[in-house]
């Protein structure tokens, strides 16, 4: 259990300020249920008002942000149960998209919260409810009331997956001593890489470690079998490509890059996943548009000879997707976003195409370079000559695809050493005496 320091001048008044902008952040909350962007019947999870009972016996943390993250750390999850025996997890995640993947996907004795608003009362009323024997805390998700309560109650913490861009940690340490008050709190720090791990240290962190990133040791995203059999026949032999996970900017280049290649391959279909789905009606706009003609999966709408580009609006069909395309670019890469996973693609027999904004995924990609496993494009020009090249040579697909397997399959024992670090934390929180102390505080 760590122990309660002293905090720093600036935590008290990002305190004092985040308790004056009450009114303010109750605005912003307003709007975000205007736009689909928290769920109505759990909001009172975002204000620290539980929606479910704490379980009995010990229970163990993991915060992550979003989407990737928790589909990151989901393997670990099942890990941490396996040693927990009778105890439980509880992941918080601060997005709609990712409750609904954890409704889904979470294993028996783990379930799923809302993150609390970073303001005193809630965390407060979060940290008094769930009363956690060890929190988790996933890639660069730092909250300062969350954080901070949390060292209060001396819950011990680390850091998984820890990322830290260089500008990130530049803005940090703009911030007087609260970066060292938080980072220091960490029993255990685990970066994603060297570098994350010297900009983590610099910062103040302690026990710092590089296991490897533990994306790189996710299993395939899955897929309805149905829905694959399906699609395939409706598809037959069509030449296709997908462009996943785009953001606003990507889908006109990609509609750009489809009307060149279409030349050659005037049968070509975009299969085209955005990463936030309620954009689907926009994108499908913006694309007819460019005079394409343009179906959307959400609308049930049929893949018909004539349709160029299909819209997969929907949630948690990326795995699907992948298996059916051979040839996949990934978007935030061609706007300055850093990129999403490229070995997603790679673990289902896609050749991998992205820009040249990859920073979030720098090792990733250098390793799927190395092997021939993945294109770096520019703009829509350098991705209209790539996807042209891969559907003009099936071959080549093949090798570049076969490649970025070889590259993802490589990761996997990265799960393996992030587990011989907590397995220490996780024995003194599983230990009757310390279950019993929580239980009573």
């Amino acid at each position: 259990m760590s122990t309660p320091r002293a905090a720093p001048a600036a935590l008290g008044l990002y305190r004092g300020a985040t308790r004056l902008l009450d009114p303010v952040i109750d605005l912003y909350i307003r709007r975000r249920l205007a736009r689909g962007k928290e769920d109505p019947t759990r909001i009172g999870e975002r204000l620290g008002h539980p929606s479910q009972t704490r379980p009995a016996g010990t229970l163990v943390w993991v915060h992550a942000a979003s989407v990737g993250e928790a589909l990151s750390v989901a393997p670990l999850i099942e890990r941490l149960l396996q040693r927990l025996d009778d105890g439980h997890v509880l992941l918080t995640t601060g997005t709609v998209t990712s409750a609904r993947l954890a409704a889904e996907r979470l294993p028996a004795r783990a379930l799923h919260q809302f993150v609390p608003i970073d303001r005193p009362a809630a965390v407060q009323r979060f940290l008094e409810h769930w009363r956690p024997d060890l929190a988790l805390w996933v890639e660069s998700e730092l909250w300062p009331n969350l954080i901070a309560g949390t060292q209060m109650r001396g819950i011990a913490m680390a850091l998984i997956n820890g990322r830290l861009s260089a500008r990130s940690a530049t803005r940090w340490q703009r911030a007087g001593g609260l970066a060292r008050y938080l980072l220091s709190g960490f029993t255990l720090c685990l970066a994603q890489s060297a570098g994350d791990a010297a900009r983590f240290t610099a910062l103040g962190a302690r026990a710092v470690h590089c296991p490897g990133n533990l994306k790189d040791a996710a299993p395939p995203l899955p897929a309805d079998s149905a829905a694959l059999a399906s699609l395939t026949a409706e598809l037959a032999d069509r030449p296709r490509w997908l462009a996943a996970s785009t953001h606003a900017g990507e889908e006109t280049l990609v509609g750009t890059a489809h009307r060149a290649v279409r030349t050659r391959h005037p049968a070509l279909l975009t299969l085209l996943v955005p990463r936030h789905p309620e954009r689907g009606g926009a994108i499908a706009e913006a694309l007819a548009r460019q005079g394409l003609n343009v179906m959307r999966r959400s609308a049930g709408e049929p893949i018909a000879a004539e349709t160029d580009i299909y819209v997969a609006d929907t949630l948690g069909e990326l795995g699907l997707f992948y298996r059916l395309a051979g040839i996949a670019f990934v978007g935030g890469s061609l706007v300055a976003h850093g990129g999403q996973n490229p070995l997603e693609p790679a673990r289902l027999d896609c050749a991998v195409l992205h820009g040249p904004h990859m920073a979030n995924f720098a090792p990733a990609v250098a390793a799927l370079a190395a092997a021939g496993g993945a294109v770096a494009v520019t703009d829509a020009n350098a991705l209209t000559t790539a996807l042209g090249a891969l559907l003009d040579d099936p071959a080549a697909r093949a090798r570049c695809a076969d490649a970025a397997s070889r590259v993802a399959v490589a990761g996997g024992d990265v799960l393996d050493r992030v587990m011989d670090h907590l397995v220490p934390l996780l024995l003194v929180a599983a230990a009757p005496e310390h279950v019993t102390s929580r239980a009573n505080a």
